[in-house]
């Protein structure tokens, strides 16, 4: 099978997105209830027997459900974490003990390297949010005579970023980066102001024009068309539009010269992206 992601749903109302290449299923984050992803994954030809994997963000809620967690106990689905997600969970969660006591938790750490399915290969980075560690993560795979490799970088909820997170991002063909709002709209939002600076902090949430300096810091650093794909992630509803976060992308990249297919994901319904490796 040739790589493909679909997010399955993106922002405040629930996150999750599958990663599919050769024979492996991944999910990245669980936050969307069973029924829904058992949907949307169907729709494409994958059920839960099928996957191999989840991989955790963090622990906010719009990122796991109890009932979706305990399908994946159901299904000995391996679940991907960091040790304090585990011990976060292991305090909420009946379904995560089950999960764990069944030997299907895999803990990771910021900047190791892990094996995944199929020769796949996942490193997380830590990025800025106000959810204890919150995780991004780089996952790739090496090229062989019978594919060519690739590589995918995600990062959906982050207040601000440093040249810190640029060797995780760098030379990806295809970059998942938060578009979450517009900050003029954050400002005259009806919002609470403690919500609104909370939002606009560095423990937040990236802003349009932040995730634009972002991803012109990774054009710059990265091979001369490398980056093929850009998909938009955690759009507000309130404070964001898909036309808007979509004309400052493309203007940014029409400023670096560069031609990037750029896709907005949707909160309730599925966006896949294919064409990048």
């Amino acid at each position: 099978m040739r790589p493909r992601m679909t997010v399955l749903g993106s922002g405040s109302s629930g996150n999750a997105t599958l990663l599919q290449y050769d024979d492996a299923n991944l999910l990245i984050d669980a936050g969307l209830g069973p029924r829904q992803i058992q949907n949307r994954i169907r729709d494409i030809g994958c059920g839960w027997a099928d996957l191999d994997g989840v991989l955790l963000t963090h622990t906010h809620g719009d990122h796991w459900r109890e009932n979706t967690l305990a399908k994946l106990a159901r299904f000995e689905i391996p679940f991907y974490c960091h040790p304090r997600h585990a011990t976060d969970l292991r305090n909420r969660s009946d379904a995560f003990r089950q999960i764990e006591e069944s030997g299907l938790v895999r803990k990771y750490r910021a900047g190791e390297r892990n094996r995944l399915p199929f020769d796949g290969q996942m490193t997380p980075f830590e990025v800025s949010h106000d959810s204890g560690p919150t995780l991004g993560f780089r996952i790739e795979r090496e090229g062989s005579l019978f594919s060519p490799g690739w590589a995918v970088a995600y990062a959906a909820d982050l207040g601000t970023w440093t040249e810190d997170l640029l060797p995780y991002l760098v030379d990806a063909d295809l970059l998942a980066l938060e578009f979450n709002h517009d900050v003029p709209m954050q400002r005259v939002s009806r919002r609470p102001p403690f919500l609104i600076e909370r939002v606009l902090g560095d423990k937040g949430h990236l802003s349009n024009g932040q995730a634009c300096e972002l991803l012109s810091a990774v054009i710059r650093a990265s091979a001369s068309g490398r980056l093929k794909k850009l998909v938009q992630l955690h759009l507000s509803r309130e404070c964001n539009t898909p036309r808007l976060a979509q004309r400052e992308a493309k203007s940014k990249l029409t400023e670096l010269n560069q031609r990037v297919e750029v896709a907005t994901a949707a909160p309730h319904q599925p966006t896949a992206i294919t064409g990048w490796a």
